[in-house]
């Protein structure tokens, strides 16, 4: 990957021998790893038994979740915040699990509206919850970089599975929730 990243320094018309990106090439090639770690990893070990049975049948929500990823178009960044709720159903996951799923998935090259699905699937085949809701407002360095350029654009997707899909009261009780607080 190194060779690669020298080759593009190249093709940009930068001098690669020069002392500022002498070692950008090695630079480049460990970040580029670590922003897509999420191929290397596997949910089994992420979750490693951290589920806990409950009687809790509550709406149980995480807000706020950070997260970046790379759009898998352009290769530019897009971060923003994942809300995940879920209704148990005997059994609850350990809080910081939920965040490390997330990562899982944004570690990769992604759409928002693919990531948003995984994470919620993902969660309902381990958890077998109720039901699980998942949304993610996130800002694209593609949208802002190059191309239309626009400054200001957000964009929003959801998952609703399971309670959340079916039910109008528990999906509105979800968004107010996390708008709201």
């Amino acid at each position: 990957m190194e060779k690669l990243y020298k080759q593009i320094i190249e093709a940009i018309g930068e001098n690669p021998e020069r002392e500022g990106l002498l070692k950008t090439p090695a630079r480049a090639a460990s970040a580029l790893k670590e922003l897509t770690e999420g191929y290397q990893q596997n949910i089994n070990d992420i979750v490693n038994d951290a589920l806990f049975e409950s009687q809790c049948d509550e709406m149980v929500i995480v807000k706020n979740i950070e997260l970046y990823s790379l759009c898998e178009h352009h290769m530019l960044p897009f971060f923003g915040k994942c809300h995940v709720a879920y209704i148990p159903n005997g059994k609850v996951i350990g809080l910081s699990k939920v965040a490390r799923l997330i990562d899982v998935f944004a570690r990769r090259l992604q759409i928002q509206e693919n990531l948003t699905h995984e994470i919620a699937n993902t969660l309902m085949q381990v958890l077998k919850p109720k039901g699980v809701a998942v949304t993610i407002e996130a800002e694209h360095l593609c949208m802002r970089m190059r191309g239309v350029q626009k400054q200001n654009s957000v964009m929003v997707t959801s998952a609703m599975l399971g309670s959340f899909r079916e039910s109008p009261k528990t999906r509105a009780e979800y968004l107010a929730l996390i708008k709201n607080y």
